[in-house]
């Protein structure tokens, strides 16, 4: 590791980001709308939520490029227009970085099952691939495999992107399995480590499925079964179902608490995941810097 992953653990721990779906939700995407899209569409609304976590703290912040594949890209008729989201989110989140934050894209799950036969590793490679290069031709350096609930999904895009030129974390979910502790597929958490970090993954992490209290055994068996780099970026609590949308209501002192926790267990690189947002980042900056891991 040499590059702006590197940079970033120099001053570690890191801290990340928090939400995008529902930060641009709340700028008014319709719930089931391609967030994607917006690159193109509204890129003023996407770069708010960008410029916001760059003035809440974030030291790195994500590209709003989470479906920029194909497979994920053609319930909305958009397959066709995947390197130009890529290309497009890359540069929202670059020009709003503006040197005072670092970017890591984005990349998520196709949303078909290797396992069914949905789609075959060749494809998926493909299109991870078309994605990852776009990333790169828009000038980042760094991508995140993440939300991913598939060991051998995420094997093939974390090959994608380094073969791409990117430096690569790779992010599983766990909290499926008797005790919430595996992928939907069944894998643990010591066997994606070993799994990604074989297919060439720098940074090795969990988000998204679990509130921070929830993702701390996780963290700490990543941490116990890997030495690389942890990433860890736990959803605002545990989802109610309100009106038909995911509500989060752990706010940001109780979280930042928490969150206390999940770096004194080892993690390299923190943020948040689905319901945080930039006042949830900017108390954890507080939180950081108060207990001198951070200087910003």
């Amino acid at each position: 590791m040499g590059g702006v992953l590197q940079r970033l653990l120099e001053g570690r721990p890191v801290l990340l980001d928090g939400a995008w779906g529902t930060q641009l939700q709340e700028r008014g995407l319709p719930i089931g709308a391609c967030p994607d899209a917006w690159n193109l569409e509204a890129p003023e609304k996407v770069e708010a939520v960008a410029r916001a976590y760059v003035e809440a703290g974030s030291a790195a912040i994500l590209t709003n490029t989470f479906g920029s594949n194909r497979y994920a890209l053609e319930r909305h008729g958009l397959a066709e227009r995947a390197a130009d989201l890529a290309r497009a989110g890359a540069a929202i989140s670059l020009r709003a970085a503006g040197g005072r934050a670092s970017v890591i894209a984005s990349i998520g799950p196709s949303g078909r099952m290797l396992a069914m036969g949905e789609v075959g590793e060749a494809d998926l490679a493909e299109a991870f691939g078309e994605q990852a290069r776009a990333l790169r031709e828009a000038g980042v350096e760094a991508a995140v495999v993440e939300t991913m609930s598939d060991v051998a999904e995420a094997v093939i895009a974390v090959r994608a992107a380094v073969e791409a030129g990117l430096e690569v974390a790779a992010s599983m979910v766990y909290d499926a399995g008797r005790n919430g502790d595996r992928t939907m597929m069944g894998q643990t958490p010591e066997e994606a480590a070993e799994a990604l970090a074989a297919a060439g993954a720098l940074v090795i992490g969990t988000n998204c499925g679990k509130g921070a209290e929830q993702m701390l055994p996780i963290c700490r068996r990543l941490r116990s079964a890997t030495s690389l780099p942890l990433w860890v970026k736990p959803n605002a609590g545990l989802p109610e179902l309100v009106d038909g949308r995911a509500v989060y209501r752990t706010g940001p002192a109780e979280w930042t608490r928490r969150m206390r926790a999940i770096v004194e267990a080892g993690a390299d690189l923190v943020g948040g995941c689905c319901g945080t947002t930039p006042a949830h980042v900017a108390a954890l900056a507080a939180d950081l810097r108060g207990a001198g891991d951070v200087s910003r």
